[in-house]
């Protein structure tokens, strides 16, 4: 069996091209970025087009979205760059993401998504592997590590309370009018059957139905306790009387039998203490 012939230190696996970056001109060794055309069938809702999307695997942590838009510009316009920790599904969101919550920190190599303006961009992206490495840190696009990036990461982490307030408002004012529109939606279907002529019972008719937690169904439960204990008749019969009566002088004498034990053992524990 013949042996496997080793891969090249420019190879890449087969439909990928290796892009080799290096983070500045000082150094010596580049990385490989494995890019190829993003080839998936297009949804209604998918923000990865596939004619305009170039897929990149290998992305080091200090190589962001400005980065790569920088390095991939020069083959055309680009659209936008969506950098993820694994591959999935691109999805169009409306809304911009928080500025506050949900940030996460690189903390190794990821994959992104490289949308152009035009198709013809996508291979343009293959001649640049013909060319030199590609410079990620340059003096015109400088990218901060060391003492610097601590210094502009804590500078990041100082919240702006005006901005959050803001921010939190907006989340509020959209959440109370998601639920009103919730709410509308149900008040319109409530007693209407549906196709099968089946309706809906849900808690907001006129007889709303109780919560299924512990705290409701002891209130439930006490309910019919005090309930129960109306409708009874206290010593309506003679044995009824008697009953009580045995009852109220074994708790008495109980009682007297408890007391005696605590005072002896109050006596016992009388003792003479100099120190």
């Amino acid at each position: 069996m013949a042996a496997a012939e080793p891969r090249g230190a420019g190879a890449a696996p087969p439909g990928y091209t290796a892009l080799a970056v290096k983070f500045g001109e000082r150094q010596r060794s580049p990385h490989c970025l494995l890019v190829k055309e993003h080839r998936v069938r297009e949804g209604p809702g998918d923000a990865h087009p596939p004619a305009r999307t170039l897929f990149v695997l290998n992305v080091p942590p200090y190589c962001g979205p400005g980065a790569l838009s920088r390095l991939f510009g020069s083959c055309g316009p680009v659209q936008s760059v969506d950098v993820r920790d694994k591959p999935g599904p691109g999805e169009k969101t409306e809304k911009q993401r928080s500025k506050f919550f949900g940030r996460r920190t690189a903390t190794g190599f990821r994959v992104a998504y490289v949308v152009f303006k035009k198709p013809a961009s996508v291979q343009a992206v293959k001649a640049l592997a013909q060319e030199g490495p590609l410079l990620v840190s340059t003096d015109s696009h400088p990218v901060k590590t060391g003492v610097s990036k601590w210094i502009a990461r804590y500078a990041d982490s100082v919240v702006d309370q005006e901005e959050l307030k803001a921010e939190v408002d907006t989340f509020m004012q959209d959440y109370d009018k998601k639920v009103a529109q919730e709410e509308a939606k149900a008040a319109q279907e409530e007693g209407v059957p549906d196709e099968e002529g089946w309706v809906k019972v849900t808690r907001r008719g006129r007889k709303p139905g109780l919560p299924r937690t512990e705290a409701a169904n002891l209130r439930v439960l006490e309910r019919e306790r005090r309930k129960r204990a109306r409708k009874e008749l206290l010593n309506f019969y003679a044995w009824q009387h008697r009953e009580t009566k045995r009852e109220h002088i074994a708790q008495l004498r109980k009682k007297f039998e408890e007391d005696k034990q605590r005072i002896a053992l109050m006596r016992a524990q009388r003792k003479f203490r100099p120190y």
